[in-house]
């Protein structure tokens, strides 16, 4: 009975990494896919690739905090239990899915694992207080830092990028030797092959660092259950491949396509600062949200770029307001240079509605929030249900 109960263990864990997949490449490779730099096909493969680096290397440390801290005592993670913490979590992950939304996957686990622990008695609240603090205090550094690069150095990396698609393949495959060799396309020029290969290297590292935080959502109450965890990484990333080449393709269309215009300049310095603070939270066993750093990382790159408008010493005297809108990422062209801090013309700054399209948005927004508590309250009130009734 046992055996048959850890096969289901697996099928449920295997359909968590599923969604996983298809959750997190919209966000990793949306914009390379948008830019038609590369196709969904090469994007859910890169994803596959660097996903189960991240998850081999830092992901562990994940995995320990979930799978074994985050509860006082990890037998409550019975394999019985652990198919119900899995059931929650990928539930509400293809509920998001399934709306072309990507949801918070750290959230939506770390939320059904809670739900279990409250309704035990057994939830690790100095635990559960330092992740919800770095959930408040990550995207508040998001903010800060992109903000700084933002006003000082933004335009000078927009200057760098200046990246323009030419007609025609960008790589074309030469067969006059033995082996065939990838070169240039026809009118492939070297700014447009470097933009190119830079856009791909940040959807790595977004996908590097979605293994770091997200392989312990598939695997965690599992591993806290007493199964291996270098088989349930393998089998983990498995089921995250098989998402990310399969219903990954709604994700990358809303990300690629429909929710915003977001330059590339803009969504290069939001991918690195968003990673980076990811993999630095998984490296000290944080599982984090990469979707609402990266939000706040937008904003506060807007609000960092619109502020270029006035001096410091003008803004503390008050004597000018900047025309604060995250529409102020587009206000330059790649490779222009940019006027001075102060120098600005605030009247040329876009809205924010030019740049994002509000319908879209808003049920990013409304399911963000919807996923994480529909895990949570489902799994608290089952687990109620069935220690009042069993227990």
């Amino acid at each position: 009975m046992i055996g048959a109960f850890l096969l289901v263990g697996f099928a449920v864990a295997l359909f968590v990494g599923f969604n996983i997949g298809g959750s997190n490449t919209g966000p990793a490779f949306g914009p390379a896919v948008g830019a038609g730099v590369m196709s969904k096909l090469f994007a859910g493969a890169l994803m596959s690739v660097f996903f189960f680096v991240g998850a081999w290397t830092i992901g562990r440390r994940v995995v320990n905090t979930l799978g074994r801290e985050l509860v006082t005592d990890p037998g409550i993670f019975t394999v019985e239990t652990s198919i119900v913490v899995l059931f929650f979590i990928g539930g509400a992950l293809f509920i998001g899915n399934y709306a072309g939304v990507p949801a918070s996957t750290s959230m939506t686990a770390v939320g059904a694992i809670a739900g279990l622990g409250v309704a035990a008695g057994e939830l690790n609240w100095v635990v559960m207080g330092e992740i919800a603090v770095w959930w408040i205090v990550a995207p508040l550094v998001g903010f800060w830092v992109s903000g700084v690069v933002g006003r000082y150095f933004y335009p000078t990396i927009n200057r760098w990028v200046a990246i323009e698609q030419t007609d025609g393949a960008l790589l074309t495959l030469d067969r006059s030797g033995s082996i065939p060799q990838p070169t240039a396309g026809p009118n492939t020029t070297r700014r447009e092959v470097v933009g190119s290969v830079v856009v791909i290297s940040i959807g790595c590292l977004m996908a590097f660092s979605s293994g770091t935080s997200n392989i312990a959502n598939a695997i965690a109450p599992l591993y806290g259950a007493g199964v291996d965890l270098n088989l349930l990484i393998l089998l983990g990333c498995g089921s995250v491949a098989i998402g990310a080449l399969t219903i990954a393709r709604r994700t990358l269309d809303t990300l690629g396509n429909d929710i915003t215009d977001l330059p590339l300049t803009a969504a290069i310095v939001v991918a690195v600062i968003s990673s980076g603070i990811v993999i630095g939270l998984s490296a000290i066993g944080i599982p984090a949200s990469f979707v609402i750093i990266a939000t706040m990382s937008i904003v506060g790159l807007g609000w960092g770029r619109a502020t270029r408008s006035i001096t410091v010493s003008e803004g503390v005297r008050g004597k000018k307001k900047p025309n604060v809108s995250v529409g102020a990422l587009t206000a330059e062209e790649p490779g222009e240079e940019a006027p001075g801090i102060g120098e600005e013309d605030p009247a040329e700054t876009p809205s924010a509605a030019e740049l994002f399209n509000p319908e879209t948005t808003g049920r990013v927004v409304l399911m963000q929030n919807v996923v994480p508590l529909l895990s949570t309250v489902g799994a608290y009130l089952t687990f109620r249900l069935l220690f009042a009734v069993v227990w």
